[in-house]
């Protein structure tokens, strides 16, 4: 049985989980909670699986240990042989790879927001700097709905990113409004999040 160290609030874990559930593996992953992570303590239990004590991490049945959301979603994908994930033909792989990059971006800047204007000291808080990271947010998704509407038909590791990510914004920043001017992104996420697999993994405080 593999392990996977996990909060339902991370957008990065509940990649994860989704393709797992995507290629039918999610019954072979053990969830093993976290509880609440913060940016400057460490987490001995998490640390083990990753000495970056960062989510998620992942122990395979091997004993082996895997972090970072896009090795371990490539791992997944590799193990399953669901080579739609992540495709073999050059252009289309790396067409995946760089929206599944872009989306993974987007949260990152919206996670690094939410520590700067949420948990770090109100004191002590770089206002200019939050600002760059929602504007990060907001340029992407811009990119996004003029030039990535095409592949949304698809179910791989980009489109999964991508969904994920947009619902991590409902989940914590929901007055951003992401939807606003942005009717294809808006489109495809009301039909994504339909999907099993996201409906049995949405976002939620840890405990």
């Amino acid at each position: 049985m593999m392990k996977l160290h996990f909060s339902p609030a991370s957008p990065f874990v509940r990649m994860v989980r989704v393709v797992a559930s995507e290629v039918g593996l999610d019954g072979q992953i053990e969830l093993v909670p976290t509880g609440i992570l913060t940016p400057v303590d460490v987490h001995q239990v998490v640390a083990a699986a990753n000495p970056l004590g960062k989510l998620p991490a992942l122990v395979t049945d091997h004993g082996h240990r895997l972090h970072d959301s896009r090795v371990i979603c490539e791992y997944l994908a590799h193990r399953s042989g669901r080579s739609d994930l992540i495709p073999d033909e050059p252009v289309k792989r790396f067409h995946v790879l760089t929206l599944q990059s872009q989306s993974l971006g987007i949260a990152d800047a919206a996670l690094a927001w939410r520590y700067e204007m949420v948990m770090r000291p109100q004191a002590l808080r770089w206002h200019k700097w939050a600002d760059r990271q929602e504007a990060r947010v907001m340029m992407a998704l811009d990119d996004a709905e003029a030039y990535w509407t095409a592949s949304l038909a698809d179910v791989d590791v980009g489109t999964i990113a991508l969904a994920v990510t947009l619902g991590y914004l409902d989940f914590r920043l929901a007055d951003w409004h992401w939807r606003k001017g942005r009717p294809a992104l808006a489109a495809f996420y009301a039909g994504f999040s339909q999907r099993p697999s996201m409906q049995a993994t949405e976002h939620a405080n840890p405990v």
